[in-house]
């Protein structure tokens, strides 16, 4: 039957698989394509051409209600293991019922920026952390729809191995 998702019912943030760090508002990355523009005759105009596999500069951020321990730790000049463990609701057309789906998103990043935030009587802090994406994959009802690993290679999109002949043909 057809399953309309709704939205996030819930999530946690987690660093190394247990730690649970607390209460944050997640930006999670942006995946675009490395390109070249591809001109020339025979192609009428400029085309944008992707790069398989590649992808640009990612980050994933984390807005905090209030300074505390995790924004150090995740500030730590080292790579970061992080889970954003959510449920999605959806609604069965068929069943006429709601049902939850997992989601987890898994990153490691190293840390960019972390902004200490502000202060203010009666107010949040507004802190935040910054890090950069060298791996990410995402799974939805405990299936892999995407895992984009930069430093080994790997890029499946929706059970696609993006990379698969290319880590052949370079002897990887």
């Amino acid at each position: 039957m057809k399953q309309i998702s709704e939205k996030l019912i819930n999530y946690s943030v987690y660093r190394n698989g247990t730690e649970f760090l607390g209460t944050s508002d997640v930006t999670l990355p942006d995946l675009e394509s490395l390109s070249e523009t591809v001109k020339g005759a025979g192609i009428a105009g400029e085309v944008e051409s992707p790069t398989l596999g590649h992808f640009g500069s990612m980050t994933v951020s984390l807005n905090w209600r209030t300074l505390d321990a995790p924004n150090f730790r995740l500030a730590q000049q080292k790579s970061h293991a992080l889970d954003f463990r959510g449920s999605i609701q959806t609604y069965d057309t068929g069943a006429g019922e709601y049902k939850p789906v997992g989601v987890k998103v898994s990153v490691r990043g190293t840390p960019k920026k972390t902004s200490l935030g502000k202060l203010e009587v009666g107010g949040t802090m507004d802190t935040s952390n910054e890090l950069e994406v060298t791996y990410i994959k995402v799974l939805i009802d405990n299936k892999i729809v995407l895992e984009l690993d930069k430093f080994n290679f790997i890029c499946v999109i929706d059970g696609v191995d993006v990379l698969k002949d290319v880590r052949e043909q370079l002897g990887m």
